[in-house]
Parts: C-alpha cells; sequence; structure tokens
C-alpha cells in the first residue's frame, strides 16, 4: 500500500498534470475508471503504472480482471495518496501512467480514410476532448490536432474524451497545409465549418456530403481565418433556428461529422 502522499513516486505522477513533465517523459496521466477500462480493453501495452484504492477495486472487479489478463500489476494507494497524484479533485479511485501514442499525419491518409476531424487552433481542451469523442462515436477514421492546437495530452482533453482516444488515431503537432495537401491527395473533399459559409442543410440536400471529407475546425473565439479558408473546397455552417447567440464548437463539430457519418451510410 503506497500511503505517502508526498513521496518522489507520488510527485512524479503528479507532475504528468504538466506539459512540460509531459514533453519530457513521454507520458500522461488518466483518471477514473471508464478512462483506465478504455485503456485496458483497447491499449494495455500503453499502460506503464496503475493505482487503485481498495474501494474502488471492489466496486469495479472487472478492471482488475481485466488488468489481470494484460498482465499489469495494480498497486494499491491511500485516497490521500491518490488524490495527491490527480488532477481532478474527486479521482473516483483509479489514476494511471501511460505512454504517449500519437499517429503520424502521412499514416492516417495512406489508410484511405473516408471521414477525418482536423482541428486548428482549438484551445478549449474540453471542446477537443469532446469533439474526438464525437469523431469516435461517428466512426470516423481519424483526428488531427495542428500544433496550434491544445495538447492532446493534457489531463483535461483526456477525461472529455471519456476514453476514445484509444479507439481511433489522432495526429498531433501537425502543420495544417501539410494536411489539407494530404487530404486531397487522398481523394478526401476539405469543408470547413465556418459561420459565413453555406447552409449544412444545402449541402445534405446537394448530396455534397456523399463523399469522402475531411472536416476543417477552427478556434473557439476566432474561427477559421481567411488564409485557413483559402485551403478549402467549401465552407458550411450549421444554422441557428432559435435564438442561441451562437453554438458551441464541440457541438457544432459533432453535427457536422454525424451528417457527413449519416450520408456516407445511407
Amino acid at each position: 500500500m503506497l500511503d505517502n502522499p508526498r513521496s518522489p513516486r507520488v510527485r512524479a505522477v503528479a507532475k504528468l498534470a504538466k506539459r512540460d513533465a509531459r514533453l519530457e517523459m513521454g507520458l500522461f496521466l488518466l483518471e477514473g475508471p471508464q478512462a483506465v477500462s478504455e485503456a485496458l480493453a483497447f491499449r494495455p501495452e500503453l499502460v506503464l503504472e496503475l493505482y487503485a484504492t481498495p474501494t474502488a477495486l471492489d466496486r469495479y472487479t472487472e478492471i482488475a480482471a481485466t488488468a489481470e489478463e494484460a498482465g499489469i500489476e495494480i498497486e494499491f494507494v491511500t485516497e490521500e495518496v491518490l488524490d495527491a497524484m490527480a488532477d481532478t479533485v474527486t479521482p473516483q479511485g483509479f489514476v494511471a501512467v501511460c505512454h504517449q501514442f500519437p499517429t503520424s499525419v502521412k499514416k492516417i491518409f495512406a489508410a484511405g480514410p473516408k471521414l477525418v476531424a482536423i482541428l486548428e487552433e482549438v484551445r478549449d481542451p474540453g471542446n477537443a476532448g469532446t469533439i474526438i469523442r464525437a469523431a469516435d462515436a461517428a466512426g470516423a477514421d481519424a483526428v488531427i490536432l495542428t500544433g496550434r492546437s491544445v495538447d492532446l495530452y493534457n489531463p483535461k482533453v483526456i477525461r472529455s474524451s471519456t476514453g476514445s482516444i484509444f479507439h481511433l488515431p489522432v495526429a498531433i503537432a501537425a502543420d495544417l497545409d501539410d494536411v489539407l495537401s494530404r487530404a486531397k491527395a487522398a481523394g478526401l473533399q476539405l469543408l470547413a465549418a465556418d459561420v459565413k459559409g453555406d447552409d449544412l442543410l444545402e449541402a445534405r440536400t446537394s448530396g455534397l456530403l456523399l463523399a469522402p471529407t475531411a472536416w476543417l475546425f477552427g478556434n473557439e473565439a476566432r474561427g477559421l481565418t481567411d488564409e485557413n479558408l483559402k485551403g478549402v473546397d467549401r465552407s458550411v455552417k450549421v444554422p441557428i433556428y432559435g435564438h442561441a447567440e451562437s453554438m458551441n464548437l464541440a457541438t457544432a463539430a459533432s453535427v457536422c461529422l454525424y451528417e457527413s457519418a449519416f450520408a456516407q451510410r445511407s
């Protein structure tokens, strides 16, 4: 039982809440039973260390079974130690240390994708994680974060994705021009989500969304620049029929990705 919240080992885990430490060590922090379960089920080779309170392990016996099957030892810790390790106030009894595992942009497009989400200067970790989750749910083939976007391994991104980062390829620190060029070369049309674009309903009825597509999503406050939009085939907006002043980026991205998913499966 690890019971000293001030021990060097505990501090080393807690440091992974900081970007510099994650970059230096090539590791990231995973918290909570849902995220840990997804990592063990889909990418157990990434799990370097796994910590749990006895109470949490009694409650989630399936995690113990999956970890044992994968040959991963669970180390018991006290509530105080878990709180010291975690980035959240309520880590729900589990913390894991995992290896980072970005995918290359080249590999993504070499696989012949039909639906890809590209995030340019998306800075809010909650939005980034939610878009990854939505892309996973919509059956997208990959997500690409440009170098101007939030760090994929930010604890808030990881939590917001609810384990979806383990389900589909995600590239990071990509150059937008290179990504757009590779997407076109792979036969994907480039659609930008932009408030000045054509109505999404028109895009749906015209059959535009039937084709393999890479969706480009921009910054929460400023959207996409004119320079960004020069590189796409068409801009599309999600219409607002009510009185809302605007729509959250992650919500709009979810709508766009699902519209493409519906069209491609129709």
